[in-house]
């Protein structure tokens, strides 16, 4: 049964395909922030473990969140890692690199799900669904405010 709530279905399908490649980018970027915490080492080993637990911890309600949307828009959420290794723009990562390395690796896919949830804001904007648009906006000023603080730890 599909949902009457005020959004035309071809409007509702191309929003959904937005938000399940930003549900894809956001479960990689919560198992890449997840590994990285288990195998961090170094002289920032505590401080970015602590850092590292909090960002997985936030993106685990996230993506709760986004996939609840999809599901409200009358679709089912991807939940594979299939499907999300199709869908995902954020690269997972290869070994276990140097803490660094993890830092600027968390930068980009920050970055990279900031783009994708952008991409999805003109979609549901001309739909007129603001729940959408409300989720996004959330998502957008968490990432760009984690990506500041990333960026911030890669400066010397």
């Amino acid at each position: 049964m599909q949902p009457n709530i005020g959004i035309k279905e071809s409007d509702r399908k191309s929003i959904v395909e937005g938000l399940s490649r930003v549900l894809a980018d956001s479960y990689t970027l919560y198992l890449k922030t997840h590994n990285f915490h288990w195998n961090v080492t170094g002289p920032m080993f505590q401080t970015l473990h602590a850092m590292f637990e909090e960002q997985y911890t936030e993106l685990a309600t996230a993506v709760d969140d986004i996939a609840e949307r999809i599901r409200a828009l009358g679709e089912f959420a991807p939940g594979s890692y299939k499907d999300f290794a199709l869908l995902s723009s954020v690269k997972e990562a290869e070994g276990v690199p140097p803490a660094r390395k993890m830092i600027e690796e968390l930068l980009e896919a920050h970055e990279t799900v900031i783009r994708t949830s952008r991409d999805v804001l003109p979609h549901a904007d001309q739909a007129n669904d603001e729940a959408t648009l409300d989720l996004l906006t959330q998502r957008i000023q968490l990432h760009e405010k984690t990506a500041w603080m990333l960026r911030s730890l890669l400066e010397d």
